[in-house]
């Protein structure tokens, strides 16, 4: 559900959340291991995921996770679309802080288009175990994001 004022829209999570999960490869047996341990929660959610990682998952626990591309062959960026049109309400994405990654600059900017979209995100166990336990998980949630067609439409009335 969507509610607008000039210069907010309300959304609304729903109690099915559409979780997308990403790892790097340092860690995806890490998230694999997470997934597993929260496997009963995940079950009542829609899930998504960069190629091999949702690949991995599936294998490892028979949840059912619809892949994207791989994260260097613009995985990350169709789940910063996906972000965009509304699709994706929680990311999981264990990244690897210690090894450079070819494709920085797209995981760069689904950081940012999360942010944009006040959608929460995981970069690790901690805060995936941490909003995975969240009463929030089995309610709806209502979060505010900023008008952008106001703000475009303001923006360009003062050029």
């Amino acid at each position: 559900m969507i509610q607008m004022s000039n210069e907010w829209i309300t959304l609304t999570i729903g109690k099915q959340k559409n979780i997308a999960l990403i790892a790097h490869d340092g860690k995806k047996k890490e998230l694999l291991e997470w997934c597993e341990w929260n496997k009963k929660v995940l079950q009542r959610h829609f899930l998504c995921g960069t190629g091999t990682t949702a690949a991995m998952i599936t294998a490892r626990t028979g949840l059912p996770v619809r892949a994207y591309n791989s994260g260097p062959l613009g995985g990350d960026q169709q789940i910063g679309a996906k972000i965009v049109e509304g699709a994706i309400d929680f990311v999981v994405f264990f990244s690897d802080p210690l090894s450079a990654q070819p494709h920085d600059p797209d995981v760069k900017a689904l950081l940012r288009i999360a942010g944009v979209y006040d959608i929460p995100i995981a970069t690790n166990r901690a805060t995936a175990d941490f909003i995975i336990t969240s009463p929030l998980m089995t309610q709806e949630y209502e979060h505010q994001v900023i008008n952008f067609s106001q703000a475009i439409r303001e923006r360009s009335e003062t050029l």
